[in-house]
This record gives structure tokens, C-alpha cells and sequence, in this order.
């Protein structure tokens, strides 16, 4: 009879490379007890990254000769809207996180926080660093079509009404470029007052 290794070597190997892995995807491959033994052996082996306490990571091949790793590790987003997607629930960056990921602040925070309507709490990812998911009862404020434009609008938020820099508002700006008119027609209600008078006038 073919191990639960074996099974789940060979279905991390079906997988397209990037793509993240939840010892839950491999239910039907074992025991619980099984499963997370042969994970922690294909981690040893070389074959997948261990993200956090039951996610990997089937790692793209580096191809940047600047990099010199031979295998690429997931972002924090991957790994947000990977759990996010596992668990059906939807998620936006905030805080310092949002600013920083919208290249209006340089700060990088240890924790990157997202409000979420699901449950609450951190998952530590590598030394010192985690992922944050704060509950909100606030679905207005997760109902977006745009991701873009969900975290402008959190940016924009964490930085106060009429205190973002004019350099700021060009970065901004910039993004909403790539926001669609239909987007913007549609989400522009689930907006604060404020908030949409200063997409409107850039």
C-alpha cells in the first residue's frame, strides 16, 4: 500500500509551483498524525517551505541570477488571501501595512494586520513576524469589488482625513489608474464622505 508520503509527494507534485499548501488539503491521504509527519519530512527533504504551523509552500524556482536563492518565498499577501481563501473569508490590509504595501510609507511593520469578518488571530510567520486578522463587524467595509480601491480606502483611513501629503495624493493617484470606471462607480458608496471627495478630485 503507497505511504501517505508517498501520496502527498506525489500530489504536491501535480501542483503548479507558488502555491500554497494546508496540511488540511491532504485529509484524504492519511491520518492527521501521518500527514503532518510526511509534511514535516518533504520540509526536510527540500521539496516544500514551511510557512507556519500546518501551511507550506510548493516554492517557484528562482530565475533572478541577484537572488541567491534557488527557490522563491511566498509574500505575506500570498499567504493572507491563501489562508483567507482556505477559510472563505475576506480580508483588507490596514495600518502601516496598507501604507506600505500602497508605497505611501517605507515603515515595515512586524505585524501585517487585516481586518477580516472571520475569526480572530495571529499566525507567526518566520522569526518575529506575523500575520494579524482583527474581526470587524463592519461588512461595509469588506464588500469592495476592487481590492485596489478596498485598500486606498483603508490607506487613506490609517492616515486621518487632511493629513495625507501632496506626495501621497500622487501615489494614490497613480493606483487609481488602475481601477476601472465601473469599479469606481460601484464602490464609490461604500465610501466615508471624505474619502470620496479625495478620489474624486485627483
Amino acid at each position: 500500500m503507497e505511504s501517505t508520503e508517498n501520496k502527498i509527494e506525489a500530489n504536491i507534485k501535480r501542483q503548479r509551483r507558488g502555491k500554497l499548501l494546508f496540511a488540511s488539503d491532504f485529509a484524504l491521504c492519511g491520518s492527521t498524525e501521518a500527514i503532518f509527519k510526511a509534511l514535516q519530512r518533504l520540509h526536510k527533504s527540500g521539496l516544500i517551505m514551511r510557512v507556519a504551523h500546518g501551511i507550506y509552500y510548493y516554492p517557484k524556482i528562482n530565475k533572478n541570477k541577484y537572488i541567491k536563492s534557488k527557490y522563491l518565498s511566498p509574500s505575506i499577501d500570498e499567504i493572507a488571501y491563501g489562508i483567507a481563501k482556505r477559510d472563505k473569508i475576506r480580508i483588507v490590509p490596514t495600518g502601516s501595512y496598507a501604507l506600505n504595501t500602497l508605497g505611501l510609507s517605507t515603515q515595515v511593520p512586524a505585524n501585517a494586520v487585516f481586518i477580516t469578518d472571520g475569526a480572530p488571530r495571529r499566525i507567526a510567520v518566520g522569526k518575529g513576524k506575523g500575520i494579524l486578522f482583527k474581526h470587524t463587524s463592519e461588512a461595509r467595509g469588506l464588500a469592495y469589488k476592487s481590492k485596489l480601491l478596498m485598500l486606498i480606502v483603508s490607506a487613506l483611513r490609517e492616515i486621518g482625513e487632511g493629513k495625507a501629503t501632496p506626495q501621497q495624493l500622487e501615489i494614490i493617484k497613480s493606483h487609481l489608474s488602475n481601477v476601472s470606471q465601473k469599479e469606481l462607480e460601484t464602490d464609490i458608496q461604500l465610501m466615508p464622505l471624505w474619502v470620496r471627495k479625495i478620489l474624486l478630485s485627483l
